[in-house]
């Protein structure tokens, strides 16, 4: 996060091999690191963080979001289009999106 946001990548590598050497099967530092170069255009580091993934047989989790209505949760994982009520919730989705962009939000 921190390293991304500042563009420091020396220290956004060390931190990655810290943490894959902790845990060697955590892809998170992977992507972290993947996604750091491909924010500054390395796109040839991105496909050696990339490969090296494959090498060692990770996978990228997919993005997971959930919310609690009527004290039931439900989970949406990325990509994934199952939901009975996938529709509404969608459309749900679009009109809070152009809320938070007409009161100011940028993402980045």
């Amino acid at each position: 996060g921190a390293c991304r946001m500042h563009f420091d990548m020396e220290r956004g590598k060390h931190a990655a091999e810290n943490v894959s050497a902790l845990d060697p099967d955590n892809a998170a530092p992977y992507v972290l690191l993947s996604n750091m170069y491909a924010a500054i255009g390395k796109w040839d580091d991105v496909a050696i963080v990339r490969g090296m993934m494959v090498e060692k047989g990770l996978k990228k989790q997919p993005a997971c979001s959930s919310i609690e209505i009527k004290n039931r949760v439900h989970e949406f994982l990325a990509g994934d289009e199952r939901h009975p009520q996938k529709e509404e919730i969608c459309a749900e989705l679009q009109k809070l999106s152009r809320q938070i962009k007409e009161a100011g939000y940028v993402p980045d």
